[in-house]
């Protein structure tokens, strides 16, 4: 099992950056496909970025490829997202995720490990 906690959103202007992070308790971080999600008021969750074991693959939502990097440190337990070029859109609490398959997924209902989730608001 894995413990999942989201940290470094806030509030932020439109066109401005923030970097997420997800630090992960247990040894076996390394053995998990990592995802993150976004939930915006009165709206589904809905897929992010997704990236592999080892980082060697990773797989993006279209309204934020190109905006949006995913990536990962196993010795430090974490995965990352950095968020440039936001915008009011993008507001909504952000969700990481883990999973054993071992394709990046783009699913929720494939990850098994969600962490409380952090809130991003940017403004206009």
């Amino acid at each position: 099992q894995v413990q999942l906690v989201e940290s470094g959103g806030g509030l932020v202007q439109a066109g401005g950056s923030l970097r997420l992070s997800c630090a992960a308790s247990g040894r076996t971080f390394s053995s998990y496909t990592m995802g993150w999600f976004r939930q915006a008021p009165g709206k589904e969750r809905e897929f992010a970025a997704s990236i592999s074991r080892s980082a060697g693959s990773t797989i993006y939502a279209d309204s934020v490829k190109g905006r949006f990097t995913i990536s990962r440190d196993n010795a430090k337990n974490t995965v990352y997202l950095q968020m440039n070029s936001l915008k009011p859109e993008d507001t909504a609490v952000y969700y990481c995720a883990a999973t054993r398959l071992v394709l990046v997924q783009r699913v929720a209902g494939q990850y098994d490990y969600w962490g409380q989730g952090t809130q991003v608001t940017v403004s206009s």
